[in-house]
């Protein structure tokens, strides 16, 4: 079928060629002959998308669309943004960097009193887990759930003030903002005491403060500040420019770490303070979970830097006694690429009796709508929470044009009202907590680099889930009488976003 459409649209060219050729002598090369090498190249394009994306209608439908009904443009918009492209080089070094620092002995599971046995459920996550990630539960860790910003970074600040060897940080944005000058500050009296502190922050993400003057203060004092995934006109040639790394981490002395959804900004969120407050979600662990933290950040800074620290790649975390288990989940382009959106898809599978999600951007695969859909008519109490108001003017009504056949399903849906709930959790059952940088949507599922923490324990769980409730009680109920009622303004409007959503 893909090449019988190329064939036609090929044969139509042809025509116009040679109708060209008939009515022009001798034409210049103008406008009419632009028109038709676009078209040579846009029904390439067409042909590849439809063999390429056969897997997934939607996106190939979305994306065949564009190209036909956009001269010019839509061949650009596919060039820039159509492929999943890590670039050749990138993805070789990347690997590479991997596979120097995944070495036997250095994971947390190679210190046996780490290795842990779960119950069926929470097996059948990890297991999955463990395969498209590479990491698994450990045993031993104390965890500290942190619903508010600011005593997350009081507590990063207080620990690296007490960090004896070395102060690892990656995160996707780093406002040069109150919050971001305490751990600053915190980072250049480290190094000021030799402590070795490097800090990767994505280039996109934080431009504004890779050119600030914070930035230039930190490297002065000894801190290794680097750029993740940098963008300039030549690698736009080679790779997407809105692949990013987009996972929050921190690990202190190998031995603490975080992950969450935390950026390195204060709750008001300068840069989109008509939204605020952010309220996000950080998990911190005390244990040898942060060694898989560890990993991950050496990996990045080897493939960014090619540098590897080999004190700190084989240091092993101590094992807390009274300690929870805990799997770190890393995902991104050269991992396996539906990581993610496997992982929130055995969460959904497993649940028995609850199932809570909490998401800033709702835009994921239709699979993922189908499982949750699945899930609120078996029984399973199913609740989505999300902004109200969204800082991404197509992504909030792309969300929206999902509610309908959730709330048909008898999924619950709330939309937060008091600032950007840009918490990313999960509960299942009150028995798994899990606490991530990704989004529930395409750009996570397939483009990002993204991490978390999966806590198979019931009392995190219970906490995890008490944290969500309170963002419910600041949320109003979505009805499917109301939702069926709003204007023909909003309906078309949503529509659109959720065509387009397989672009975002």
């Amino acid at each position: 079928m893909p090449l019988r459409l190329g064939t036609l649209l090929v044969h139509s060219t042809i025509l116009a060629i040679s109708e060209s050729a008939q009515t022009t002598p001798d034409p210049p090369f103008d406008l009419v002959h632009l028109l038709i090498v676009d078209l040579l190249f846009r029904v390439a394009l067409v042909v590849m998308v439809l063999v390429r994306k056969s897997g997934n209608p939607q996106t190939a439908l979305t994306w065949v669309i564009v190209l036909v009904g956009l001269p010019f443009i839509g061949l650009i918009l596919y060039l820039l943004f159509g492929e999943s492209r890590f670039g050749h080089f990138r993805r070789k070094r990347h690997a590479q960097a991997i596979k120097r620092v995944d070495r036997p002995g250095v994971r947390a599971n190679s210190n046996p009193r780490a290795r842990v046995e779960l119950p069926l459920k929470e097996t059948q996550v990890a297991t999955l887990a463990e395969q498209v990630s590479g990491s698994a539960p450990v045993g031993g860790n104390q965890l500290r759930l942190f619903g508010d910003s600011a005593e997350f970074v009081d507590q990063l600040v207080e620990d690296i003030d007490n960090a004896q060897k070395s102060v690892h940080m990656l995160f996707y944005i780093y406002l040069d903002d109150s919050a971001g000058k305490k751990v600053a500050e915190a980072l250049m009296r480290a190094a000021g005491r030799g402590i070795g502190c490097r800090l990767l922050v994505d280039d996109v993400g934080s431009k504004a403060f890779l050119h600030s003057q914070l930035a230039t203060d930190l490297k002065t004092s000894g801190v290794a500040l680097v750029g993740c995934l940098p963008v300039n006109a030549v690698r736009m040639l080679f790779s997407r420019l809105d692949l990013r790394n987009h996972r929050k981490i921190a690990v202190i002395d190998g031995q603490i770490g975080y992950t969450g959804s935390n950026n390195l900004a204060e709750a008001a969120f300068a840069v989109k303070a008509k939204y605020a407050p952010w309220v996000d979600c950080t998990v911190r662990m005390d244990g040898p979970a942060s060694k898989e933290l560890q990993v991950l950040f050496l990996e990045d800074w080897h493939f960014e830097t090619g540098e590897l620290p080999e004190d700190e790649l084989k240091a092993q975390p101590e094992f807390r006694e009274d300690g929870l288990p805990v799997q770190i989940l890393a995902t991104g382009p050269n991992f396996y690429n539906e990581a993610t959106t496997q992982i929130v898809q055995a969460c959904i599978q497993v649940v028995q009796h609850e199932l809570i999600l909490t998401t800033p951007y709702f835009v994921p695969d239709e699979s993922t709508i189908r499982n949750l859909c699945v899930a609120a008519r078996r029984g399973i109490q199913t609740s989505l929470v999300v902004p109200k108001h969204n800082d991404s003017r197509l992504v909030g009504p792309a969300s929206r044009s999902n509610y309908a056949p959730l709330l048909e399903a008898g999924v619950e849906i709330f939309e937060f009202t008091e600032g950007l709930l840009h918490a990313k959790t999960i509960t299942i059952d009150r028995e798994i907590g899990v606490v991530m940088s990704a989004n529930l949507d395409r750009r996570s599922f397939e483009l990002n680099f993204e991490c978390g923490a999966l806590i198979y324990n019931s009392d995190f769980a219970s906490e995890l889930r008490l944290l969500q409730k309170s963002y419910i009680s600041r949320s109003e109920a979505v009805s499917l009488l109301d939702w069926r009622k709003r204007s023909r303004v909003s309906q078309m409007r949503d529509t659109v976003a959720g065509f387009l959503s397989p672009l975002l």
